[in-house]
């Protein structure tokens, strides 16, 4: 009796699981499938998809008016106000501020002063530091000149090559490059631009050169590294001259974007042009955005919206689209001086260059906003993030922070849907502060320190050294199930246009919503301005189901350097919206 009574209660248990298992099977085997012999421990491979869409799907149809997101605090204090950030492919984050005001509140290593500074000499306080994502902790860096409003890029090795500055630091170049161990710091090097770069723009190049573009009276651009086989340094761009309102300026910080076609989108103030760099020739230009002024002072922000490759090829190429948001009315800057700030921009503005004539299509803001950040999510979406609501940007010169995130989905076909507002921060984020994308999909948000010092009271905005993170409801538990986990990518080091392959796991069995590739690289982010940044939608050969939750999805790498200048990019695979962390790949 005991014996039965033992078998009785194993079948009770075990026949659930024969049958969840016969299902599963089932279901798997009423579906077409290719035998192959190279993966011995299944015994077929399924392909589920033979082209997926190469739009990125979000699945989040909410009311404009519902809030959603979150908010983490990471550091109380790291020191130092973010005016810069840089991710690097090691998944640190360089973060600096200018030099010139006084101490900071990091120490630098016993014995480690500045001895050049124009207020504090010695200065034995940081002014830059290396934040680590995974750990959640930091250590000082040491800068040795003014980097104040100043520009960087990421060249193909993966160092940060930073341009600019104040001062002692307006002719600087700086390198930092990315170690496993606690030493790699701050490089400067002996060569100095040919021109002073105070708020200057940076774009990686084709032929992994920087182009440096503008900086305050400086109405040109150069290269690094230089041409050696060239007598001309220095390249005269009288557009930005153009560009210049009488004592507001406006046209500081030009937004950059390197076009398919290898020419270089510029925008000041309110007007755009495409500059054949090579051979200094301005090939277009394009219709004033209308409304407001877009640039530094009068700061708005700019994106190249995804470029989506499926289908691509030598004769037919990516839709190119540009996206301007938020920005000041003229004249907006002296009255903020007189105490008298005018609301900002609620408008943006779409320019797609690849249509025959462009003109600017105009969509309105749930709220308005000077000193946004645009970020561009693996999903393809935007998010628009930091600010002020009144004034511009400069010491003093705004009011009433926007507190809340919205996300901005390009693709969706209801204009009354496109925007979302998210969840609010309790931190106000205004001029100077910063955000960038990080590899698990949040967002790093640091700094505002809208006065000439660190001012922590008796002040409307104190001096902020925190860093948060904002988590986007892609990000929310509720979406685990759906989000896609990398094991395994082929592939590390890719060549233009490889064939690659990531193997990823699911939670449910089975793929719903659609499966997209994206590839992102990392943005240097200041001043509104998040520099060289792109993302793109990556051609989908094939999806194919190795076991009810393994997958493997085959893609095509960029096929140009074009598309995808050389160096680190983040890769995605996004299903139903929701995307898996990163891993790092390295095109060249």
């Amino acid at each position: 009796m005991a014996l039965i009574f033992f078998f009785k209660n194993l079948l009770s248990l075990i026949l659930p699981i024969i049958i969840l298992f016969s299902l599963l099977t089932l279901s798997f085997q009423s579906q077409p499938h290719n035998q192959h012999h190279h993966y011995p421990y299944f015994r077929t491979r399924r392909r589920i998809i033979q082209q997926q869409p190469s739009t990125p799907t979000t699945p989040f149809r909410l009311e404009p008016s519902r809030a959603y997101g979150e908010w983490q605090l990471l550091q109380k204090s790291i020191g130092v106000s973010a005016m810069h950030m840089q991710l690097l492919h090691n998944n640190k984050v360089v973060i600096f501020d200018r030099t010139d005001f006084g101490p900071s509140n990091l120490s630098l290593p016993p014995g480690i002063c500045r001895s050049n500074d124009e207020i504090l000499n010695p200065d034995c306080t940081a002014h830059s530091l290396l934040y680590d994502v995974s750990s959640n902790t930091f250590r000082p860096l040491f800068v040795h000149t003014d980097v104040w409003c100043s520009s960087g890029a990421l060249i193909p090795n993966g160092t940060l090559v930073q341009t600019g500055g104040y001062h002692a630091g307006d002719h600087r170049i700086r390198l930092f490059t990315p170690c496993d161990h606690e030493n790699c710091d701050w490089v400067e090097l002996n060569q100095n631009l040919t021109f002073p770069r105070w708020y200057s723009s940076t774009q990686i190049l084709p032929d992994g050169r920087v182009i440096i573009v503008g900086g305050r009276r400086s109405f040109n651009y150069e290269f690094f590294p230089k041409n050696l086989f060239s007598l001309i340094e220095v390249f005269d761009l009288p557009f930005l001259y153009e560009t210049t309102d009488y004592r507001e300026e406006n046209n500081l910080y030009p937004f950059l974007h390197l076009l398919p076609d290898g020419n270089l989108f510029i925008f000041a103030n309110r007007r755009s042009i495409l500059l054949d760099y090579v051979s200094n020739r301005v090939l277009r230009r394009f219709p004033p955005i209308p409304g407001a002024k877009r640039s530094y002072p009068s700061t708005g922000s700019s994106v190249l919206l995804p470029l989506r490759l499926s289908g691509w090829n030598e004769t037919v190429s990516p839709e190119v689209e540009v996206m301007v948001c938020g920005g000041a009315a003229g004249g907006s800057f002296l009255k903020a001086t007189a105490k008298i700030f005018l609301p900002a921009s609620k408008s943006c503005g779409r320019l797609k260059l690849s249509d025959p004539e462009p003109r600017w299509v105009m969509e309105i803001m749930p709220m308005g906003r000077i000193m946004p950040d645009m970020l561009l999510l693996p999903t393809g979406d935007v998010i628009i993030i930091n600010g002020a609501s009144k004034g511009t940007a400069g010491w003093e010169r705004a009011v009433d922070p926007v507190l809340h995130p919205v996300l901005y989905v390009p693709t969706q076909p209801d204009l009354r849907m496109r925007f979302r507002v998210l969840n609010p921060t309790r931190i106000p984020r205004m001029y100077h502060s910063a955000a960038t994308l990080l590899p698990d999909g949040r967002i790093l948000v640091g700094g505002s320190n809208p006065h000439v010092v660190y001012n922590f009271t008796e002040v409307r905005y104190p001096t902020e050294l925190s860093l948060e993170a904002f988590l986007p409801p892609y990000l929310a538990p509720k979406n685990d199930h759906l989000r896609p986990y990398i094991s395994l990518v082929d592939e590390v080091a890719l060549s233009y246009g490889q064939e690659f392959s990531i193997a990823f796991t699911l939670e449910l069995v089975g793929v719903h919503g659609g499966l997209t590739v994206t590839m992102i690289n990392p943005s240097f982010t200041t001043h509104s301005s998040a520099m060289n940044q792109r993302l793109l939608v990556l051609d989908v050969v094939d999806v194919e189901q190795w076991s009810p939750f393994d997958y493997n999805v085959t893609v095509y790498a960029p096929p140009k350097p074009a598309i995808a200048p050389p160096g680190y990019y983040m890769v995605f695979v996004v299903h139903a919206g929701i995307p898996s962390h990163c891993v790092w790949t390295k095109i060249s």
